[in-house]
């Protein structure tokens, strides 16, 4: 990543699920010049809204977000798309003089957009079935062991715990007979047309935020999200495999219908699931380079923020 101070200033608030992103950023807006953009793989979803904590119509009303509902849920939405989408709505907001304000926990996309993306080989539907298949036998644990076999680099760096992309890194070595690290060493450093200006939520005390996750999905449930999960799939048109249904929350509630699990079952499952992504984002942020780091749990961590980001020229 090549950074040129010269470039209009871009704020990048980097959070944990549950932490008090949305909040903060609201109140930024309202006392500053700036944008806000979500990066959060889920919002960008039409639809689902309870399961992703989307901010309100009120929210919204208040402190529009861009990026959020601008897919269907049949429509995979990949980083490469977020990418694109974001630099546009860069360029846009800086052109009018205003600052943008990146707000999410989605770190791959704060990644993409600041590093790039690496030439990868197209999916292959034999190699992930099998791939698919090794999951279903040996766990994420099988998927682990085999990439530490094989690309030990990238291994190391992704969770033991999210198949996801551990399939896709033993896809890319599959399909093109080099690991995923290769295709990233190949990889052209990305000149950013902004400077960007990463600002880390880090709570002091993780079991503050285990609390917040778990009153944040107590009301989830009450206010629906297993009928809201059982509205989409009554569609018919959408599945598990697809990146919307995979999001944390709608997997496990998808999965617990099939199983015919209680409300309770699911919902256990979906709050292990929501502290296992905060732990993986928190290990992202702690080792983003220059990240200014927060602590949420502050008092006045808003005003902190505001004097953060006033000092950003805003």
């Amino acid at each position: 990543m090549n950074v040129d101070a010269s470039q209009p200033p871009v704020i990048m608030l980097m959070g944990p699920t549950a932490v008090g992103k949305t909040d903060l950023a609201i109140e930024l807006h309202e006392h500053l010049d700036v944008e806000l953009v979500s990066v959060d793989s889920a919002l960008v979803y039409r639809g689902m809204d309870i399961g992703t904590a989307k901010p309100s119509a009120q929210e919204l009303a208040r402190a529009p977000h861009r990026l959020i509902d601008i897919r269907d849920p049949s429509e995979p939405y990949s980083g490469v798309a977020f990418r694109e989408d974001a630099l546009k709505c860069i360029e846009e907001i800086s052109a009018r003089g205003r600052v943008p304000l990146l707000v999410g926990g989605t770190m791959l996309y704060f990644r993409l957009l600041t590093e790039g993306a690496a030439d990868m080989p197209q999916a292959d539907p034999g190699i992930r079935q099998a791939l698919g298949e090794m999951l279903e036998k040996g766990g994420p644990g099988a998927l682990h062991a085999e990439l530490s076999r094989v690309d030990p680099e990238a291994a190391t760096r992704l969770h033991p715990n999210d198949p996801q992309r551990l399939m896709r890194a033993l896809e890319v070595y599959r399909v093109s007979g080099e690991t995923l690290s290769a295709h990233w060493a190949r990889q052209s450093p990305v000149t950013l047309p902004f400077t960007p200006h990463p600002i880390a939520l880090l709570p002091g005390k993780r079991a503050l935020l285990h609390e917040r996750i778990k009153q944040r999905l107590d009301k989830m449930f009450a206010n629906g999200f297993v009928d809201e999960v059982k509205k989409l799939r009554a569609r018919g048109d959408l599945s598990p495999d697809l990146p919307s249904m995979k999001s944390v929350g709608y997997r496990q509630v998808w999965e617990g219908l099939d199983r015919g699990d209680d409300c309770p079952q699911m919902a256990f499952r979906a709050l292990t699931a929501t502290r296992q992504l905060a732990k993986r984002q928190m290990t992202w942020l702690r080792r983003w380079p220059g990240a200014l780091q927060l602590d949420p749990q502050d008092a006045d961590v808003a005003q902190q923020l505001l004097k953060i980001v006033r000092n950003t020229g805003t």
